[in-house]
């Protein structure tokens, strides 16, 4: 492996060799290349779940986006998944997009955030997260486990191709974020290295060319939409990957394609507001009446 192209599929091979969960492999490496005791790891995870969980309360109560474009679809959500009309998605879904749309209405607010990878896709992971911890009943030390998981997880996506949609497109934001969220959840769950390793790879490609074209250049529309769209993604790839389905084509080499695929996009759809969505008559609308005719 060279040192400035990593390998997600030699890590899921190293764990397998050892025997070990892959989380705990992820632990072990982080803490060899940070120099620091695992549980110093863990501790440091843990922080940043707890800024993720008031991300998710702070979205729940309805705040505003600064532009106005977006704002309190979290709290309808919520409130309609816990009335008496029967939902389509089911409870552990349903709140788990709920929790990512809270988590982009609270970044388009101005709310404090964890960027996983970036703030523009930083609802997908604590949704994930959180709603496991709530439907599974796993621990706030599990949790931070699986933020590890999902940290080796971005690296390796960092180092093959990009997690910013000014280079890749939103399949390198909500794509990796997605990606990230299933592997993690995957280990979170009991599955194999491998098994994670087919849930990041059958994610990535059923988001593969998503573009970014937000409306007025601002981080609202369509991205708090998105995120939950990548959490829909990434639960669908991790229970595929969990009841044994495999992707055909190794995770380094989807990653590697993502990689290409964001290079040849047109540069209007890599978060320039000059293609896509944003330049439709409403976009175009929009963009005005927040910016004036510039």
């Amino acid at each position: 492996m060279s040192l400035d192209k990593l390998s997600l599929e030699e890590w899921v091979q190293a764990a397998q060799v050892q025997s070990v969960p892959f989380a705990d492999f992820c632990v072990d490496f982080q803490s060899r290349q940070l120099e620091l005791p695992a549980a110093e790891v863990i501790a440091r995870m843990e922080a940043i779940l707890i800024v993720m969980e008031e991300s998710i309360a702070a979205g729940l109560k309805g705040p505003r986006s600064k532009g106005g474009l977006v704002g309190g679809d979290a709290q309808k959500l919520q409130q309609f998944t816990q009335g008496p009309k029967k939902n389509i998605m089911g409870s552990f879904i349903s709140k788990a997009v709920a929790y990512a749309l809270a988590v982009g209405e609270a970044n388009a607010a101005m709310g404090r955030i964890v960027a996983a990878p970036t703030a523009g896709s930083s609802g997908v992971l604590p949704a994930i997260l959180f709603a496991l911890k709530e439907e599974c009943g796993l621990s706030q030390t599990e949790l931070a486990k699986g933020l590890v998981v999902a940290g080796a997880i971005g690296m390796v996506i960092a180092s093959r191709a990009s997690l910013a949609g000014a280079a890749g497109g939103c399949q390198a934001e909500c794509g990796s974020a997605g990606a990230m969220a299933a592997g993690a959840m995957v280990s979170l769950l009991g599955g194999t290295p491998a098994q994670s390793g087919h849930a990041v790879a059958m994610t990535i490609k059923n988001m593969l060319g998503l573009v970014c074209d937000p409306v007025a250049g601002l981080v609202e529309v369509p991205c708090v939409k998105r995120n939950a769209g990548a959490v829909a993604q990434a639960i669908v790839a991790a229970e595929m990957a969990l009841a044994g389905v495999e992707s055909v084509i190794p995770v380094d080499e989807v990653i590697d394609a993502m990689d290409s695929v964001g290079q040849s996009m047109h540069c209007s759809l890599k978060e320039t507001a000059q293609g896509g969505l944003a330049v439709t008559p409403t976009g175009l609308t929009l963009t005005e009446k927040i910016f004036g005719n510039v």
